[in-house]
């Protein structure tokens, strides 16, 4: 119980009920005593200076709260079923009464203030408390819950199916775990099925200096939810780390985990991230669903001409294909939808990541581990002592891999990569900027495809919507194109949240290396040249693409400019 020993101390001498003789000798008795006492107000109780009855009596007028005798009270059977086994034995509370949506509960200690603030958070409503004496409470806690202990577990509700299969201490809601942490493995628990069941892409976990804040995104966008109370930031953090196979112990430096669990029958990877930040750890939960992973290449969002040109370069029997683009645009959906195209029983077909985000069937696929120095060059020589046809790189992030993977695509193989640059022309200036010789870029890159993720308007409530003139004049639009094309948004909606959004699409700028680019960049010519040729001769960008997808009403200008703003000069 968390409660103010020094202020109680203050309220104790007020009332005459101790003098400061009573009170040292009763420190002195903490200090030495091993009967498990918490602080100097248990030792005064059990060093009979104070009566228990008194002490609640004075505390409950203190808080405003009324002394409840519980003794011989009948507490209807819904009044108990509104309070979990779990939650009612770890704060030594019990359900009184319940009028509409407020639930009474009992409570040995009217000074604990953080009680009363988890048990609204956890019960997700409001509580109203009166005070009572420690042993009717416990008295209570045997006669209408002691046969429903074995029974609990974590149950978000009848529906969920929630499972923790590499968690430190087994599956939470089995036997194994403990039952003063189930309040926090149901907490942490809920906050994730939740995030799953809202289509959350990432949870954030992120501690303030007066509060501890909790984020979803979805659909690319932070949306806040309830948090818990701050002084559980900690538990919080260690639950999380524990789950992941953390150092718990460690809070001084960034560490990544993973938690694999189900929810109902679909399996769910948690890629975890940790870094201290100055009010405590910030945690990153990455939500990998291996179920929703979209493997046709058609329904990535690409136009007919779009698509052909993809299949074509797919195809190609050598040469390098990179997909660029930010952190959680969907790069690697794009690639593994171009393996699962290309994997045929008469090709090889080989993959190095960090991490394996999902596994797929008949590809081997190698996981990154620095700490053996398996690294992405490393792996990536051995890999083409394989003898595969084709290469899935993760991330070229060095040199040394870019020369790795240039050689093997001039040695008849074909090779995926990704890339970090804003437009598609801008990787040709990031391999030479690495060190790559512009020689070799020219003569191995075949293509390289930027992308980005736009936000689908929500079907449910999707309505005609006049842009705006500041829309209009941000995006170059004609008034004979305005005449010619009706643009929608959405106008709010329980299904999406009130957003106005509902999923996500992918925009894309296919940047081929045609003969003609291929000696812009032998003669090592700046992105700018670059881009502009390739633009003259019918490379649409990323801001062409995403407008055709508002003009055909699948997202909105707004929508469009805020997605592409960087992107366009």
């Amino acid at each position: 119980m968390a409660r103010d020993s020094e202020y109680i101390l203050t309220l104790l001498k007020e009332y005459g009920m101790v003098t400061d003789e009573q009170i040292e000798k009763a420190r002195l008795k903490l200090l030495e005593s091993d009967e498990g006492l918490t602080d100097v107000v248990d030792a005064l109780v059990a060093d009979g200076a104070v009566k228990e009855d008194e002490l609640l009596a004075m505390l409950a007028q203190q808080y405003g709260m009324e002394v409840m005798d519980l003794t011989d009270y009948d507490i209807p059977a819904e009044v108990i079923a509104s309070l979990d086994v779990d939650i009612a034995r770890h704060y030594r509370v019990v359900p009184v009464a319940k009028h509409d949506d407020v639930l009474t509960i009992a409570m040995s200690d009217p000074a604990d203030m953080e009680t009363l603030d988890t048990l609204r958070y956890l019960l997700g409503g409001d509580i109203d408390a009166v005070a009572a004496p420690k042993k009717q409470i416990d008295a209570i806690l045997a006669k209408y819950y002691a046969e429903k202990e074995e029974e609990s577990g974590l149950v978000v509700d009848d529906s969920d199916s929630f499972e923790v299969e590499e968690a430190g201490e087994g599956t939470i809601g089995g036997p194994e775990r403990e039952d003063d942490d189930t309040p926090i493995i149901r907490l942490v628990s809920k906050l994730i099925v939740d995030a799953y069941k809202m289509r959350a892409s990432d949870i954030h976990f992120e501690p303030m200096e007066k509060r501890y804040r909790v984020r979803y995104r979805i659909d690319g966008a932070l949306r806040e939810v309830d948090g818990p109370p701050k002084y559980l930031q900690a538990n919080f953090t260690s639950r999380i780390k524990i789950m992941s196979r953390m150092d718990i112990t460690e809070k001084r430096i960034p560490q990544d985990g993973r938690i694999q669990i189900i929810v109902g029958d679909k399996d769910v990877d948690l890629r975890v991230s940790s870094i201290p930040t100055v009010f405590g750890e910030s945690v990153v939960m990455r939500i990998l669903d291996k179920s929703s992973i979209q493997l046709d290449i058609p329904k990535l969002g690409f136009y007919s001409d779009d698509l052909d040109l993809v299949n074509k370069i797919i195809n190609y029997p050598d040469g390098i294909f990179l997909v660029t683009g930010p952190t959680g645009s969907g790069k690697t959906t794009s690639l593994y939808a171009f393996l699962n195209t290309i994997n045929t029983p008469a090709r090889k077909l080989i993959t190095v990541e960090d991490p394996v985000e999902y596994q797929l069937a008949g590809i081997n696929q190698v996981q990154v581990d620095r700490h053996v120095d398996m690294t992405f060059s490393a792996a990536l020589r051995a890999m083409l002592r394989q003898a595969p046809n084709i290469i899935m790189v993760g991330e070229i992030r060095d040199v040394e891999t870019a020369e790795i993977a240039i050689n093997a695509s001039l040695t008849g193989h074909l090779v995926f990569s990704t890339l970090h640059t804003n437009d598609a022309p801008g990787a040709v200036t990031r391999l030479v900027d690495m060190g790559v010789k512009p020689f070799l870029v020219a003569t191995s890159l075949r293509a390289v495809m930027a992308q980005r993720l736009l936000r689908r308007i929500c079907k449910e409530c999707k309505e005609p919507h006049t842009p705006t003139e500041s829309e209009i004049r941000m995006l170059g639009l004609t008034p004979e194109y305005m005449a010619n094309h009706q643009f929608y948004k959405g106008k709010g909606c329980p299904v999406c949240g009130y957003t106005g959004y509902k999923g996500r699409i992918g925009i894309y700028e296919i940047f081929e290396v045609t003969e003609d680019i291929a000696k812009l960049i032998f003669a090592n010519e700046t992105s700018g040249r670059i881009r502009e040729f390739a633009r003259r001769n019918g490379m649409r960008s990323l801001r062409d693409d995403a407008i055709r997808k508002a003009e055909a009403g699948i997202s909105t200008l707004e929508e469009v400019i805020f997605v592409t703003l960087r992107d366009e000069s």
